[in-house]
């Protein structure tokens, strides 16, 4: 509020207020904000898979299939944000061809597969760490009812450890929400670009604290639910 006072102090005669700006343009900031939002589902969900699998890869018996996967989670789990959104708008084609079928790759979809990389490294050091805090006498329970190794992780181990991966599983998401807007480097028309696209349309510096502003308090309340749920999630699920 102070910013928007200080920028109407400046602002020229005639000029529209502040508050009508940012009210005109809010459907297509929305717009973008949506195009983020998409982006941080997609991203979640493809990153979640592979990385259960590569988590299982982790924590497998076979010594060329856990080493594998240990480099690969130390990869892409220390590679930068932006590096990986980079590589993926460089060297993904525009566009897959499977038989005569045409399959277009824009931006935002090449991003969110960036995104999803850093996920999947994440997610599986989530599941790595859960897997091993199960009780070790849960293994042994299930190696005397003859379990196989997959029939114990899928019916015994896996099912408890969801209780201690939802809650740093929705942090992820909080993180990853929040980092969408790098996709605004890349050429990516989301929120964040729309912002300097509606600020160069505008052309009125009094309009850049509070346009920056209204786009981080998008985040904010969309976010901070989430941490507080999260929150709850802990104290609930807590291994006492």
């Amino acid at each position: 509020m102070l910013s928007i006072c200080i920028g109407e102090a400046h602002a020229g005669p005639g000029v529209p207020s502040i508050l009508a700006t940012i009210i005109k343009w809010t459907p297509l900031l929305a717009q973008g904000f949506a195009l983020n939002i998409a982006m941080s589902f997609l991203a979640m969900a493809i990153g979640s898979i592979f990385g259960l699998v590569l988590g299982l890869g982790l924590i497998a018996v076979t010594p060329p299939v856990r080493a594998a996967s240990w480099l690969i989670t130390q990869f892409f789990r220390n590679a930068p944000w932006l590096v990986l959104l980079f590589y993926c708008m460089l060297l993904l084609p525009f566009e897959l061809r499977i038989g005569d079928a045409i399959i277009p790759l824009p931006g935002w979809m090449k991003s969110t597969l960036g995104l999803s990389l850093a996920v999947m490294a994440n997610v599986a050091e989530l599941v790595r760490g859960a897997v091993n805090s199960i009780p070790f006498g849960q293994w042994e329970a299930a190696d005397a009812l003859a379990f196989t190794r997959m029939q114990t992780l899928r019916m015994v181990i896996l099912p408890q450890c969801i209780k201690r991966m939802t809650p740093p599983w929705m942090n992820l998401y909080a993180i990853l929400t929040v980092g969408t807007p790098l996709a605004s480097v890349v050429g990516v028309s989301e929120a964040m670009t729309l912002t300097g696209d509606i600020l160069a349309a505008e052309n009125r510096t009094e309009l850049l604290v509070p346009m920056y502003l209204y786009l981080l308090l998008w985040f904010f309340v969309y976010c901070y639910p989430i941490a507080r749920f999260t929150v709850r999630l802990e104290r609930r699920f807590q291994v006492r």
